[in-house]
């Protein structure tokens, strides 16, 4: 296996390149960064928002901001991919002043281009320069790594259609009923949710949600509740000055020693860190 890792210390601007054996995500993976995602060679299944995509050789992936994703095994068992995170400060104009050429980037919900849909060679260049950075680390290399980020999200908005692809349904029946029931959670995370209740609600048994949920997106049901609210309460920490009690049920949670309980495990951090860090 070979995996390269490079870290500024701030969680501002990561760079991770591995080439190997399959592995599993073992936490929710949410981040206050730009990610984007590579895949050079092999196979992942990708969820994110209310889908899980299978992301093939050539596929780039870039997701926004606080938006809970995850990757898991798919039928191929070697893969080589690059990961970029980057905060919006970064990027040309610096958070509040957005650069025209990025507009699809703050725009659509998550960048996907696909494989043969658009011309790769500026992007392997781009991509393959970044990891010589890392892998020899001469003086400026981060600075320089950033500015290849920069070209590589300006490559990607560049190519894509202005028209957002249409995807298409899931090949399994049931994970298209259980997409259901992510995108009703994704919406009522501040209720009352229980197996019993969406069951009800969305005519699905709750042992089939039970058996599915994972199978379609890589969370266990109590797991991807969780990390919605988490998720929203990073949203409420950074936007707003309200308590974190208040936050906590505002979300869904019965209670502020769970809620920070259920924080701490998803994010390592309590919640006033990123009250703090805003």
């Amino acid at each position: 296996m070979d995996e390269l890792y490079h870290d500024d210390g701030k969680e501002m601007f990561l760079v991770h390149y591995r080439s190997g054996p399959s592995y599993q995500m073992t936490t929710s993976h949410f981040h206050m960064t730009y990610e984007f995602f590579y895949m050079m060679d092999g196979q992942r299944k990708f969820f994110i928002k209310d889908r899980t995509l299978i992301i093939e050789k050539g596929d780039i992936v870039v997701v926004p901001p606080n938006v809970l994703h995850r990757t898991t095994n798919a039928e191929t068992p070697d893969y080589e991919r690059l990961v970029v995170n980057v905060h919006e400060s970064y990027l040309p104009g610096g958070g509040a002043t957005r650069a025209e050429v990025l507009r699809p980037l703050y725009e659509r919900d998550y960048l996907l281009l696909r494989s043969g849909t658009y011309d790769s060679s500026a992007v392997d260049a781009l991509a393959g320069e970044m990891i010589r950075e890392i892998r020899s680390r001469p003086p400026g290399f981060e600075a320089y790594m950033q500015s290849l980020t920069t070209q590589l999200l300006i490559a990607c908005c560049r190519v894509l259609p202005v028209e957002e692809e249409e995807l298409p349904p899931a090949h399994n029946p049931m994970h298209e009923r259980i997409f259901e029931v992510v995108r009703y959670i994704n919406e009522h995370y501040a209720e009352e949710l229980t197996l019993q209740k969406l069951g009800e609600k969305l005519y699905v048994s709750p042992y089939a949600i039970s058996r599915s949920f994972k199978e379609a997106t890589g969370f266990t049901f109590v797991e991807y509740v969780n990390s919605v609210r988490v998720k929203e309460a990073i949203a409420l920490l950074l936007g707003t000055s309200l308590k974190a009690n208040v936050i906590a049920r505002r979300v869904g949670f019965g209670s502020v020693t769970h809620f920070g309980r259920v924080f701490r495990e998803a994010t390592g951090h309590a919640p006033l860190f990123y009250r703090k860090e805003n």
